[in-house]
């Protein structure tokens, strides 16, 4: 793939108002959700790292491993960023049985076609007593370019997502939509956006997080109003939502 998507998708992981907040979100759910009593360092293994933002992110609750599929991503960002990040796939995770106290795999198993086997994966190089987080995108009506361009199989319901997660026999810890207050404008520009030829409204990847820039006015009302989310988040799960995360841990009875 050209170096230049690379370089886009390292720009909006970091810049983007829509990553931030999502990686706000996941830090404080991830906070509300470990069980970690004892407050020590955590072993976590990031899947579909990507340019390596996300795992930068999990580096304040222990040591992050950071895995990514696409060959060229891994050796540019490591290049570009000073990282290290493992070059392998979920499907075949190269990592030994219950290695890892958290494992993440964020906006990653709707690439995979075989989801199930990714959730198996994660399972086997979990610890006992340890947790699996995913976020995944929601809504199957939401389908539009951005999905195409992502290289996406499917999108996700709660119940869809639950239902994978327990063929693994996995327990829910907690499992909420988040991307909620602008659920409406989003739906409504993905319903658009099918009558409109893509070459008209996207630029670059295509993606929809290419629609704005990054420090405009309406990125900086975005970023805003989807922050308000935070502190609903720490009174109660939201009922619908663009994505969805959720939390496991091992049915070890």
């Amino acid at each position: 793939m050209d170096i230049n998507y690379y370089k886009e998708y390292a720009t909006l992981e970091r810049q983007h108002w829509w990553f931030k907040v999502r990686g706000k979100i996941i830090s404080r759910l991830i906070s509300a959700s470990i069980q970690n009593k004892e407050n020590k360092p955590l072993t976590i293994l990031n899947i579909g790292a990507a340019t390596g933002k996300t795992s930068e992110l999990l580096s304040k609750f222990g040591t992050v491993t950071s895995l990514e599929y696409d060959q060229d991503c891994c050796n540019y960002a490591n290049q570009q960023f000073n990282l290290t990040i493992i070059h392998g796939s979920i499907l075949d995770l190269p990592f030994k049985d219950e290695e890892f106290d958290l494992v993440c795999a964020f906006d990653v198993i709707e690439h995979v076609e075989d989801d199930l086997s990714g959730v198996h994966e994660m399972k086997r190089v979990c610890k006992r007593d340890g947790q699996i987080v995913l976020t995944v995108p929601a809504y199957m009506f939401l389908w539009s370019h951005h999905d195409v361009v992502n290289h996406h199989f499917r999108r996700y319901t709660l119940k869809s997502l639950k239902d994978l997660v327990k063929k693994s026999d996995l327990l829910t810890v907690r499992a909420t939509f988040f991307n909620t207050i602008l659920f409406i404008p989003i739906a409504i520009f993905r319903l658009l956006s099918k009558m409109i030829p893509d070459k008209i409204i996207r630029k670059g990847a295509g993606s929809d997080a290419t629609l704005h820039t990054y420090d405009g006015l309406i990125s900086r009302i975005l970023y805003r109003i989807f922050s308000w989310e935070l502190s609903m988040l720490k009174l109660f799960n939201l009922p619908f939502g663009v994505s969805i995360f959720i939390s496991l841990s091992k049915n070890n009875s």
